[in-house]
């Protein structure tokens, strides 16, 4: 495999320790540089409750595919494979090698595996969304109890987004996105040493004993709400942006609307539910992650020495 085009990816729960073993990597390793797949990271309005490096961190080592996108442009997995392969394209054609960094499993499955779902917006796509705002999800459920049965009995009434996505695959492909979903679990995705692009990848999993990370959790969320992230979202919607839009309908950012909109002025709460979300969404990442194969686990507290000598024998 020597031969073979390296890249490392460094996964992992929220607030696991991620960003800054990256930037300790990329300095230790000068080839290397950071591309981001976390798609909240995505977009310059976010900043405080996202989490994201700090100017000073980006500007330590070279970074890539932050603060690519405005909150009013959603920019989707299909957007993002195809920004992030060109980039690093370009990076293996300088000799230099990708660190891939990020919470958010999904974008980093579709880099590596491809998507069964592509989410390009196309003529099928908006004549739904008409469609959906017009007449409500009845005509969608139609559709799909004629021609795809199996997705309708898979999905929840109420889980709109995925029948809207049903109806527009089965209306720009003449297939069923349930039959398709098969043919792509036939491909082993979360497999990462079979991966679309021949990569050799070194897989470093960050996680933390339950007890810490929880701790940790919440000492981020009271530390957001120091740092001005309920300034952050009133400065967001003193700009003009509409507060339905997608990218604010995250955790942290969904908490503050609502904070806001109820004139709340109890900020323990507050934390409290950005801290309990938070929990929720570390256990969901945990669930996907801990899928993906080949793939070595590392405590960022007690093994950040070993990693990098990990590092350095995957680049011998």
């Amino acid at each position: 495999m020597a031969d073979l085009k390296k890249v490392i990816i460094v996964s992992g729960a929220t607030a696991t320790g991620k960003t800054s073993l990256s930037i300790d990597l990329a300095k230790e390793f000068s080839h290397c540089e950071i591309v981001n797949f976390d798609s909240l990271c995505f977009y310059r309005e976010l900043n405080i409750g996202t989490a994201k490096p700090n100017s000073k961190e980006l500007n330590s080592v070279p970074h890539h595919l932050f603060n690519i996108s405005s909150i009013k442009d959603d920019l989707n997995a299909s957007d993002y494979c195809d920004i992030a392969l060109e980039k690093i394209k370009e990076l293996h054609s300088l000799d230099k090698t990708p660190i891939l960094v990020g919470g958010s499993g999904f974008y980093l499955r579709a880099l590596i595996k491809g998507m069964y779902d592509n989410n390009e917006k196309n003529k099928s796509q908006i004549e739904v969304e008409k469609l959906y705002e017009a007449n409500g999800i009845q005509p969608i459920i139609e559709y799909l109890r004629k021609h795809d049965r199996e997705s309708l009995a898979n999905l929840h009434e109420n889980d709109h987004y995925r029948l809207c996505r049903a109806m527009e695959f089965h209306l720009n492909t003449g297939k069923t996105i349930s039959s398709q979903k098969i043919e792509f679990d036939k491909s082993l995705p979360y497999d990462f040493s079979k991966n679309l692009h021949n990569w050799n990848i070194k897989h470093i999993y960050l996680e933390i004993e339950k007890d810490n990370h929880w701790n940790l959790i919440e000492q981020r969320t009271e530390e957001m709400i120091k740092k001005g992230l309920i300034e952050e979202v009133e400065n967001i919607l003193n700009s003009g942006f509409a507060k339905n839009l997608k990218p604010l309908q995250c955790i942290g950012y969904k908490q503050v609307l609502n904070y806001l909109h109820q004139n709340h002025t109890d900020k323990s709460k507050l934390i409290e539910s950005i801290y309990i979300a938070t929990r929720r969404l570390a256990k969901s990442q945990k669930t996907f992650f801990k899928k993906i194969t080949p793939k070595q686990s590392y405590n960022i507290i007690k093994d950040r020495e070993k990693i990098k000598q990990d590092v350095a024998l995957f680049f011998s």
